[in-house]
């Protein structure tokens, strides 16, 4: 059951209504009875709950078993079309008679998930075949592991039936037991459902050897999908020839379309007494391509120019600059001044290009606005680049934000940690924070606080009243990445967003995710770089506004808390 993303809960309407299992990145399994009269287009929905924080997702019914509407009719099954594709890994389908063992007096163990009343979240239930006849041809009769275990109520219709050892799909819950306190059920094993719906043949294995090679291939693959990594098209043709044996079939002429497409046709289309050997071959190649990365990241060469902007305390039209340089292993103080806002921007120009002078050669240069919270929001990507150039900063050079209150020893400390941990991921993973139905606060400090936490990114903007506290916890928890739009979903406190389709915060979201999630932690400032280039090259793109706080301090090798909480930082400053 490991990495089993690929659970899914069926609503119809807002109320929970089934269960069901990812069997394409957008195709799910569920029963027809599950869907039966889920009303209009728009009322069904799926949520991955084994993905805390990702939003519903809407479906729809593409195609069914012909089921009559009785609880003993033939062909209760639904295929459901995602209305885009999710990251998530499929579930993996086992080899047909996989679920009885290979012997009669030691059947195997089999677990399903499901989603009964009071248990929204799904909950787990351990059952077993005794005897592989199939009842009218169609069913096969599920019996509860243990005396008192969970019996299969109403929710666990459409769950996928897995091997406990390897988490492979067996069959589907079609029913349970209609007397009270009787711990079986049916499930459609998974030769039946192809039947319906022939698309499932191809994903159905036709042998049951290397089930450890099949097991480590899929986890493989599952860390790639949840990482955003993947290789290029060539290249998986490429796997796939390096692993094929004489009699293997040719790769499809148009390649494969991701690396578990590629991985699906090794297990499910190879067959024989070698397929055990391709499969294990495959495995072996995919393991060396994504080993790699993980023993060379380091972090990139940065040459930064810090900027810091803060409340002068000369009142309301003053601000305090400061504008600093790191290279060769220091800080090289440029300078230091209380500046009008009328003349903040033509300052920050003059000293950036000064900066330039000490940056180290051949590095890449990277501009950091260090700012108060209450102005984190501030757009100084837009602006002009230089007094002769109304080129937007932030379209120029890679450019990000940081809150200044994080740059306490303890927080880089904590965010330090964090870093060397971001240098083996292969992919930013984003976690969203929608305008409609955001967690809790403290929830969200949890989930950022997790080893696989990278990047929080809001669908609103942070002065936003109903998301503020969200944005701060994401701060102080603190999350390396904070990535938001200034425009973001414009409802505001009196008309409260669902975040469905048309929200401005849901697409900017969904761009992200897709732009984002194969990108190293360490590269997104580039990569925000090209977004803001292109935006600024088409009207009305969803990055325009795209704010990206981005906080390594490795990248500063002194780093100083400003005049207020430091000024001895600046003692050697020609203008302080």
């Amino acid at each position: 059951m490991n990495s089993a993303e690929w659970h899914a809960r069926i609503e119809s309407a807002g109320q929970v209504a089934g269960a069901g299992f990812l069997v394409t990145p957008r195709k799910v399994l569920t029963c027809a009875h599950v869907v039966r009269g889920s009303g209009g287009a728009d009322a069904l929905t799926v949520t991955f709950t084994e993905r805390p924080g990702s939003p519903a997702v809407p479906a729809r019914v593409i195609a069914d078993g012909g089921w009559g509407g009785g609880a003993t009719d033939l062909g209760d099954l639904a295929v459901l079309e995602l209305a885009h594709d999710v990251p998530i890994a499929p579930a993996a389908l086992a080899p047909v008679d996989a679920a009885h063992g290979q012997r009669p007096d030691r059947p195997r163990k089999l677990v399903v998930y499901g989603f009964p009343v009071g248990y929204d979240e799904g909950t787990l239930a351990e059952y077993r075949i005794t005897a592989p006849q199939l009842l009218n041809r169609e069913w096969i009769q599920l019996e509860a592991w243990q005396p008192g275990g969970q019996p299969l109520a109403p929710g666990f219709s459409g769950a996928a039936v897995t091997l406990v050892e390897t988490g492979e799909v067996v069959g589907m819950v079609t029913a349970a037991a209609d007397a009270t306190g009787v711990h079986n059920g049916r499930m459609m094993p998974t030769e039946v459902m192809a039947r319906y719906w022939p698309d499932l043949e191809g994903l159905v294995p036709t042998s049951d050897h290397g089930a450890a090679d099949r097991a480590r291939l899929r986890a493989l693959v599952e860390r790639t999908v949840r990482a955003g990594l993947d290789v290029d098209p060539v290249r998986r043709v490429r796997l796939y020839e390096a692993a094929r044996g004489p009699l293997d079939p040719d790769p499809p002429e148009e390649g494969f379309d991701s690396l578990w497409s590629a991985a699906l046709f090794v297990l499910c289309e190879i067959d024989g007494a070698d397929a055990a050997a391709t499969v294990a071959r495959f495995t072996a190649q995919v393991d060396a391509v994504f080993q790699a990365p993980a023993e060379t990241a380091a972090a990139p060469d940065w040459s930064p120019i810090l900027v810091h902007l803060q409340h002068s305390g000369a009142g309301d039209g003053h601000v305090r600059v400061e504008v600093s340089a790191y290279s060769g292993g220091r800080r090289h103080p440029v300078g230091s001044e209380t500046v009008p806002q009328a003349g903040v921007r033509a300052y920050v120009q003059d000293r950036i290009e000064a900066a330039f002078r000490y940056l180290t050669p051949g590095c890449d240069e990277l501009i950091a606005f260090a700012l108060p919270r209450d102005w984190i929001d501030l757009p100084v990507d837009r602006w002009a680049s230089a007094p002769d150039d109304d080129t937007p900063l932030g379209s120029v050079y890679p450019l990000v934000v940081t809150d200044q209150a994080r740059l306490r020893p303890g927080t880089r400390h904590q965010l330090t940690r964090a870093w060397k941990r971001l240098d083996t991921l292969p992919g930013a993973r984003v976690h969203r924070v929608e305008c409609g139905s955001p967690e809790e606060p403290a929830r969200l400090r949890l989930r950022l606080r997790k080893p696989d936490a990278c990047l929080a990114g809001f669908a609103t903007a942070p002065a936003e009243a109903r998301t503020r506290p969200h944005f701060d916890t994401s701060l102080t928890a603190p999350a390396p990445v904070v990535i938001w739009s200034r425009g973001g979903c414009a409802s505001g406190p009196e008309e409260v967003c669902a975040g469905g389709n048309g929200c401005a915060g849901k697409t900017f979201l969904d761009e992200l995710d897709a732009c984002v999630s194969g990108v190293p932690p360490a590269e997104l400032p580039r990569q925000v770089l090209a977004l803001r280039e292109e935006a600024e090259a088409e009207d009305g793109h969803w990055a325009r506004d795209i704010q990206l706080l981005w906080d390594d301090p490795r990248v500063f090798t002194d780093p100083h808390v400003g005049p207020r909480g430091g000024g001895a930082a600046h003692a050697h400053s020609p203008v302080a």
